[in-house]
């Protein structure tokens, strides 16, 4: 089946394309969402007609999305889920998850506009593209941890913290803290001599 496209269209052509895809792709999904027209030649000259007016609304919804790009850009969630000893998820973390984790954060995003071509299945860090406008689109930083505490020093790390290194950061936070109450102790046995 032959279309004209209404707006540019990832992998398949820009505004005013008329291009050649399958029936059931035009049906279910180009033609109800009035991203394409089919190609007849009543439609061509419509189109034509109304082509200034298509583009500029397009122009003014790209500008809107790269206003909101600017702000949702780099942009980090957490997402606290439940994992086994390996780092396996119990579950996994969809495009869904995703979209309600930025509207938590402040952001209104649809899940269709989150691009991820399958669902993360373990800890750690996650790059994920979001498609604000067919033009425009920014990467989110998505850190999948068991809690708080350990996105935190996912983040740090810069990638899935194994148990051998939590228990590594826990011993370094203890000696921390007792190389520290041994440094206040020298202290005031000082001032306690001085007096």
């Amino acid at each position: 089946m032959e279309v004209i496209l209404l707006e540019r269209i990832e992998k398949l052509g820009q505004m005013g394309d008329v291009v050649r895809v399958r029936p059931g792709y035009a049906r279910n999904y180009l033609l109800p969402t009035k991203k394409a027209m089919r190609a007849t030649k009543d439609n061509l000259t419509y189109f034509e007609q109304q082509r200034a007016q298509l583009e500029a609304r397009n122009l003014q919804l790209r500008g809107e999305a790269e206003t909101v790009a600017k702000r949702v850009d780099g942009v980090g969630i957490v997402l606290i889920r439940a994992a086994g000893e390996g780092g396996q998820l119990y579950g996994s973390v969809t495009a869904r998850d995703i979209a309600e984790g930025l509207d938590q954060a402040g952001f209104t995003v649809a899940r269709s506009q989150v691009m991820i071509d399958r669902p993360m299945k373990s800890l750690g860090l996650f790059k994920v593209r979001v498609a604000l406008h067919a033009e425009v689109s920014v990467n989110v930083e998505v850190n999948i941890a068991r809690s708080q505490d350990e996105a935190e020093m996912q983040r740090k790390v810069g990638g899935m913290v194994t148990a051998e290194m939590a228990e590594a950061a826990q011993e370094l936070a203890e000696a921390e803290a007792e190389a520290e109450a041994e440094a206040d102790a020298a202290v005031s046995e000082e001032v306690e001599e001085s007096a």
